[in-house]
C-alpha cells in the first residue's frame, strides 16, 4: 500500500475510533516522537494503543479534518485540525515515515 494510502486508513480508522483498524497501519515496533526535541511518547504498538483506546478513541466528539498532505517517497507529512479534545480545535502536523508497508515512525512537530 501506498504511503499516503497507509496515511489515510489510520486517520479514517482515527475518525471512526477504531482502535483495531488504527493500529493495524502501524507496526509493532512502532517509534512516536515530538520534534524537534526527539522525545519518545511510545516505543511500541501496545503501549500506543492503550493510550489511544483511553484518551482519545474514548471522546466521542473526537475528529481530525486532513488540511493538507505532502509525500515525499516514503515519508507523509499530514497537517490536520483536530476537534472534540478539551478547549479549542488543535492543529496537529505529522509526520510519517512508512517501513515495509507499515508505519514505522511517526513525528509529532510541537
Amino acid at each position: 500500500m501506498p504511503p499516503e494510502q497507509l496515511a489515510q486508513a489510520q486517520l479514517d480508522a482515527y475518525n471512526n475510533h477504531d482502535i483495531d483498524a488504527f493500529m493495524a497501519q502501524y507496526a509493532d515496533d512502532v517509534v512516536v516522537r515530538l520534534f524537534p526535541s526527539n522525545q519518545v511518547l511510545f516505543s511500541d504498538s501496545a503501549k500506543m494503543a492503550e493510550h489511544y483506546a483511553q484518551n482519545r478513541f474514548n471522546l466521542t466528539d473526537l475528529h481530525a479534518q486532513l488540511v493538507e498532505r505532502l509525500v515525499q517517497g516514503n515519508i507523509v507529512i499530514d497537517k490536520e485540525l483536530v476537534t472534540g479534545l478539551e478547549g479549542a480545535p488543535l492543529s496537529v502536523i505529522a509526520m510519517y515515515e512508512v517501513v515495509a508497508d507499515k508505519i514505522q515512525n511517526v513525528w509529532f512537530i510541537e
